[in-house]
């Protein structure tokens, strides 16, 4: 059955500055910035967390169907899905934007200057959880704010199952916005960072919050995920990597991993597992959307990682 993925779709343009940021920003003169950054390395690539929870999703043989609003600039990005067998008919575009845009430059010392454009995205209101038929599952990833707020709602509503995933849009949400969207979801998913922002904000303990969902998942970066459900603590380790290359959209890939565990019914050891050996492969190739592996790859990688051969 397919999976509801609702979130941002966005191009992120990714340049590489040859030198150190430091020697070009004056700190006497920091109210009076004015400074070019001539960045010959250049790429650009597609993402958002819809777009590469979807892409994953796709790649372990899931139903995807990301619901977002794009702009004016999308055609290459829809024509990229439509090749990759993403539905796109809740992909809505606004003639009147632009969609959502990352610029970031990284200098040699590992610093970054990023803007975000949100574009379209601002719109994502307009979308309704109820336009899309037969769900099986879904997850309200990071968007515009009033989206997440409304998708949450509607899949309750609708008696959806549904992961809450508000990533590094958690600043945007009141306590008791934080804590409505918690009720109203069956699984919430965030990484270590957040979940100190999400008890700060919430004034909950992690034991709390995963009282009221069916599960918690936080992930830790090297060091695996922790998943609290049904009274118990599950540690997941983290997957081997050959080779780590760039750990943007990690997340994204863990959570599609979730989302297959959950739509094929398997216990939260296996589905934390695949969770994290999707995050390896994402990992080890360069963007959000540029890993690949087939079942049997995928299956050779799980028992090389975890000691044991996936029963599913």
């Amino acid at each position: 059955m397919p999976t509801l993925i609702c979130g941002s779709m966005a191009f992120d343009t990714i340049m590489v500055f040859p030198d150190r940021f430091k020697n070009y920003i004056l700190p006497d003169q920091i109210d009076n910035l004015n400074v070019c950054f001539v960045n010959p390395e250049l790429r650009r690539e597609y993402g958002g967390c819809a777009g590469n929870i979807a892409y994953s999703l796709k790649l372990l043989g899931g139903e995807p169907i990301p619901m977002a609003t794009v702009g004016k600039d999308f055609e290459d990005y829809r024509r990229r899905l439509q090749q990759n067998g993403i539905p796109d008919q809740h992909v809505v575009e606004i003639p009147s934007l632009y969609t959502a845009q990352c610029f970031i430059t990284t200098d040699q010392d590992n610093n970054q200057i990023t803007a975000f454009h949100p574009g379209a995205m601002g719109e994502a209101h307009q979308n309704k959880v109820a336009d899309a038929a037969n769900i099986s599952s879904g997850i309200v990833a990071p968007d515009g704010r009033d989206a997440m707020l409304q998708h949450s709602r509607d899949f309750a509503a609708l008696g959806i199952p549904f992961m809450f995933d508000p990533g590094q849009n958690l600043p945007l949400f009141s306590k008791d916005e934080l804590l409505t969207c918690i009720d109203q979801a069956t699984w919430c998913v965030m990484n270590d960072y957040e979940s100190q922002l999400m008890m700060k904000i919430t004034e909950l303990t992690l034991d709390d919050i995963a009282s009221q969902v069916h599960a918690l998942i936080v992930t830790r970066g090297g060091e695996g995920s922790r998943i609290y459900a049904g009274g118990k603590l599950i540690d997941i380790p983290a997957a081997s990597i050959q080779a780590a290359v760039d750990p943007t959209g990690c997340g994204d890939a863990f959570r599609a991993g979730l989302l297959y565990g959950l739509n094929c019914g398997w216990d939260w050891e296996t589905s934390g597992r695949v969770a994290s050996l999707v995050g390896a492969f994402k990992v080890e190739s360069q963007g959000t959307q540029n890993h690949h592996f087939t079942e049997d790859q995928f299956r050779a990688r799980f028992e090389e990682s975890f000691g044991y051969r996936m029963v599913t």
